[in-house]
């Protein structure tokens, strides 16, 4: 029976599985592997010791085949350096691909399927049924990733200081202070113009209970997050029907914590959704990416 490991390597952080057959050996978790995010060193240190947690608990020293799915699979030399643990670590096969294609594999088992991932960042792909694929969205958080956690927290910033200078109520700004632990406007404004700067997704948690609360600036953030990401599902669907003659209507999956864990977003989303085309089929439940990497990395040790 083959041993494989599958890994999703997420913005914030980084889990690990390994099975045989039906049976799972082991499942541990560590930081993010995202080098844009935590820096070279850093995620290599995160992959060598989830790796070394992840072997230990299943007793074993090798695997068949490991699929890795890891944000920003694109950037340059990082399938390079992921690929050259996974051999110090004794991986027979291995692969590494971005973290949509293993959640759209967790979906759809390699089948058509629309994903729209919104955490950290926010992505939407698409997928044919001969395997091509279609995207919108996902250019980064300086450039886009509309309906991200980054993206809510940038937001609800810039609109709470508009509403600062017009004088309207909001509990935005007060919110952003306590958790940068800045005291005055100018000091969050010089903290959040500063560079790297701080962690604008950490701030979607508090904008969404203050949307909750009734909050108006809050709540037009979550608003324009829900429409953005409803959008970008309808752009890659009529990619879909356009360029692959797609008649039919495809299923959607999503996967992330903004439409995970923040109720007036994943509400909205769905409504949109259902209100622009009634009869495409929206899963209801988040999709595990580590599932897809697991299946993946089941097909690759055949």
């Amino acid at each position: 029976m083959k041993v494989v490991l599958g890994i999703d390597g997420g913005g914030t952080r980084t889990r690990a599985s390994i099975i045989a057959g039906q049976s799972v050996l082991a499942h541990a978790e560590s930081g993010s592997i995202k080098r844009l995010r935590v820096g070279a060193e850093a995620a290599e240190s995160n992959l060598r010791a989830l790796l070394k947690d992840v072997y230990a608990q299943a007793g074993i020293s090798a695997v068949d085949a490991a699929s890795v799915g890891v944000a920003s699979a694109s950037l340059p030399g990082t399938v390079e350096w992921i690929t050259a643990v996974l051999q110090d670590f004794q991986a027979q096969r291995s692969e590494v691909v971005g973290d949509e294609v293993i959640a759209l594999d967790a979906a759809f088992k390699g089948g058509p399927g629309i994903l729209q991932i919104a955490g950290t960042g926010s992505n939407t792909i698409g997928r044919a049924r001969d395997g091509s694929r279609e995207c919108a969205g996902g250019y980064s958080s300086r450039l886009g990733d509309e309906g991200s956690g980054y993206w809510i927290g940038l937001h609800a910033v810039r609109r709470g200081l508009n509403a600062y200078d017009r004088e309207q109520p909001t509990q935005v700004l007060d919110a952003v202070g306590r958790i940068w632990g800045t005291r005055t406007i100018e000091e969050l404004v010089s903290l959040g113009d500063s560079s790297p700067g701080p962690d604008f997704a950490a701030l979607a948690p508090a904008i969404s209970e203050l949307a909750e609360a009734g909050d108006s600036v809050a709540l037009g953030v979550l608003q324009q997050a829900a429409s953005d990401l409803v959008n970008f599902v309808l752009l890659v669907r009529a990619k879909l029907r356009r360029k692959h003659g797609l008649t039919e209507e495809v299923p959607v999956a999503w996967i992330g914590s903004i439409i995970g864990k923040a109720r007036l977003v994943r509400e909205s989303f769905f409504t949109g959704l259902h209100a622009a085309a009634p009869e495409m089929p929206v899963l209801q439940e988040e999709v595990s990416g580590i599932d897809g990497a697991l299946w993946r990395a089941n097909r690759l040790a055949e």
